[in-house]
This record gives structure tokens, sequence and C-alpha cells, in this order.
């Protein structure tokens, strides 16, 4: 099922992008009829992605609640958390450094006296403080974070009953068995979803490409162009860091999630990713006790193609209005977006929001947002599908470091496999040798 349902999202990609060009000259821009088919195309990935939705809190809880109690040592915790922060925080200022790096050396906004083409909208900014960030992590519910899909909430609940579990012992066996029996349903669920991937991603390139045209990437052809191929000289970073630790496997590994990265370039959701890539870093090596752990905690801290966004976009906007800002507010800039950028995960418009609250600190005019709302589907895409490569990246370094990297199994293999590390699953062993 593996390579076959790669190609048919290929083939969907290609046959969505000819479906809303088709549709986009046959029509007028401003033809209720236009409009009424792309609202129908529309409806194949919003159904695919309430499916995922569904699929990604008890997914979480399950394989974390397992990942934690699993452990059995408090410890052990700790270091790998402390792992996987150290690492996030670098790739963030990589990323968002790289971003301002590039936007002055290329400088894409200047000279272009834009004017603002489409309303802002609704951007809560307001609730984007240090204070509504820090309560936002606790939950009051956890009934209601998972009704929400609450990343963060899900992971503080679940790390205090991991650790729990671990701490009662033979008692809480019972509740460790159905966390792991949960995890292996929603996998077998999960395989069950993806069948319809074709169709979602499909249904969403023609909708945008029926509705903004070829001709968007046109208009804006040279900022786009350049965004890309910053995330493309992230993506050889992050492969590079990957390789210090991970050596030829890092290589190996961009087989292993071809799949999830495809869906969330094609539907602009990490959420659209995630289950997959579970699976697939499963099959990688990746023991579930970490990857459970390290993927929920990478989805709220470890966006590197979403923070490069931020501060590209921020100072495309400054260019764009001929507003200079000197080294040390550039400087504060990143600062200011390390910190922000670590509350986008399940903000609506997450990158938009970031990008607004930092013009507004600045001084910087937040019209500068209607500027960037014509191309934004696309270049999420683009953000989305790294912030997928960083988290595997980050992922299998923490699993290396733990020294419980294991031996790889076939990325196309069609069963789903164990939510859990044994020695006798399969052929896979404990560890690997220092040269594989």
């Amino acid at each position: 099922m593996g390579r076959r349902l790669t190609l048919y999202i290929v083939i969907a990609m290609i046959a969505g992008i000819l479906t809303g060009f088709a549709l986009n000259r046959a029509y007028p821009a401003d033809s209720a009829t236009l409009a009424s088919i792309a609202d129908t195309l529309k409806l194949l990935p919003e159904v695919f992605l309430h499916l995922i939705k569904m699929i990604i809190a008890p997914l979480i809880l399950a394989t974390l609640v397992t990942g934690i109690a699993g452990m059995g040592d408090s410890a052990a915790l700790g270091r790998i958390g402390g792992r996987a922060l150290g690492w996030f925080i670098t790739a963030s200022l990589i990323s968002i450094g790289l971003g301002l790096v590039l936007v002055n050396l290329f400088k894409p906004g200047v000279g272009l006296q834009f004017t603002p083409a489409a309303p802002v909208g609704d951007l809560a900014t307001a609730d984007f403080t240090l204070r509504h960030f820090v309560l936002e992590i606790f939950p009051t519910s956890v009934f209601e974070a998972m009704a929400k899909n609450n990343v963060l909430q899900i992971l503080v609940f679940s790390l205090f009953a991991g650790v729990a579990l671990s701490a009662i012992g033979e008692k809480g066996a019972p509740l460790v068995r159905g966390a792991e029996a949960l995890a292996t349903l929603m996998l077998t669920i999960t395989d069950y979803v993806m069948r319809a991937a074709p169709m979602a991603v499909f249904g969403a390139l023609a909708s945008v490409v029926a509705t903004k045209g070829l001709s968007i990437i046109v208009t804006y052809g040279v900022f786009v162009s350049e965004f890309f191929f910053g995330l493309t000289l992230l993506w050889v970073i992050l492969f590079t860091m990957g390789g210090l630790f991970l050596g030829k496997r890092v290589i190996v590994l961009a087989r292993y999630i071809r799949e999830p990265l495809l869906l969330a370039f094609s539907t602009a959701s990490s959420e659209s990713a995630l289950p997959k890539l579970f699976e697939q870093l499963d099959r990688f090596g990746v023991p579930r006790r970490i990857s459970g752990f390290v993927l929920p905690l990478g989805y709220s801290f470890n966006l590197d193609g979403s923070m490069m966004y931020t501060s590209f976009a921020t100072m495309f906007i400054a260019q764009a209005y001929g507003v200079h800002l000197s080294i040390g507010q550039q400087i504060a800039m990143l600062l200011t977006l390390m910190v922000t950028s670590k509350g986008i995960a399940g903000v609506p418009r997450a990158s938009l929001v970031v990008i607004a609250a930092t013009l507004t600190q600045f001084g910087l005019p937040l019209e500068g947002i209607a500027l960037l709302l014509g191309v934004d589907t696309f270049l999420d895409m683009g953000r989305t599908a790294t912030n997928v490569v960083g988290n595997a990246v980050a992922t299998s370094v923490i699993t290396k470091w733990e020294g419980m990297l294991q031996v790889p199994m076939d990325p196309d293999a069609p069963e789903p496999l164990p939510p859990h590390d044994t020695p006798e699953h399969g052929r896979r062993g404990l560890h690997l040798d220092p040269g594989q």
C-alpha cells in the first residue's frame, strides 16, 4: 500500500493542479459557478482533515501515556525532554536566523510599493501574551483538551498520567495495556483514513488553483521562489545536523517520511501527517516510547518552517513599506519571535498571528499582512512540510542520542507496528551498531 499511496498522492497533486487551472480558465474569477465548484472541491480535504482530527487526540494520549509509563524512570524522562528542548531551541534559532539573513540578502520587498489587497481579518493577537500562553498549557479538563485537540494540554495530562502509572507499578498495568491497545487501534484506523488521502489532495489543490489561478505564483514569484529556496536550504541544514548523529541513515530517513511529507505539503496541515509520521518512524526504528513523547512536544515547540516564515515575512513587509530596521532591531525581533512562536500550535492562522503580533510590537504596518494572504496557502504548504522534516529529524536524533535507535523495517510494510518496543518484536534489536 505504501508505494501505491505515494504514487496516488503524486497523481492527485498533478490532477488537482490541472483541474483547478482548467476551471480557472473556463469561468470568470468572480463567477458564482466557479465559487460553488471550488467550495464543493474543498469538501474533500475538509472531510479528510476532520477524520484526521478524530484520530489525533486519542493517538497522542495513548502513545504518550504508553511511552512515559514504559520509561519507568523519571530521570530518563527529564533527560530526553531536556535534550529535545535543547535541540528545538537550537533549530529555532537557526530557522529564524536563516530567514532574517536570506530576506536581507534577497530583499524581495524592496521597491515594491504594495497596497493592501485584502482585509486582514480577525487575528487573535490580543490573546497572544506570555500569561495567556502559560495558562493555555495547563488543562482544566483532559476531555476538553481532547475535544479541542490541544496538543500541549494533552501532553501535560499524559505526562502526569504516565509518571503516575509508572509509580503505582502493577496496579496500573491494565491501564498501560489499554493505552497500548488504543494506540494500535488508532494506527489501524489511520490506515483506513489514509486511503482517502489522494482525494483530499486532489480537492485541496484543485480548489485553490481554481479560485486563485496559477498567475498568483507569477505575481509573487520572487517572494515565493526565494522563500522556497530558503526552505530548501533549511532542509539541507536540518538533514546535515541529523547526519552528525545518524550518519548515512539520515538519507534513509527521507525515504521513510516521504508520505507524511507529501500529505503535509499538499494539505498544508501538520495534523494530516502526524499519524502517518508515527507509523513511519516506527518502521525507521524509533521506539514508540521516544516518538510518543518527542513528536507531540515537537509539534508545539519545533515548527522550523513556520518560524523561518515569521522572520522572512515580517522583514518582507517592512521592506515593502520602506521601513528600515537596524541590526539591533532585527536581533530583538529574532528573540521576540523565539518566544512568541512557541505558542502557535492550535492557534488559527498561527503564523499570521505571530507576524501580526511582531508587526505591532515593532511599529510596522499591520495591514501589511494583507500582502501575504494571496499566497499564504502556497507558502503554508512549504513551511508545513518543513515542520514535518524538522520533527522527524529531531525525534530520530534524540533516539540515537539515547542509544535506542533500532534496526529499520520496510517503510512500505502494510501492517501497523506495535506501539512499543520489546526484543521479541521481529527483527528489531535494541540498538544499532554505530556504523549503521
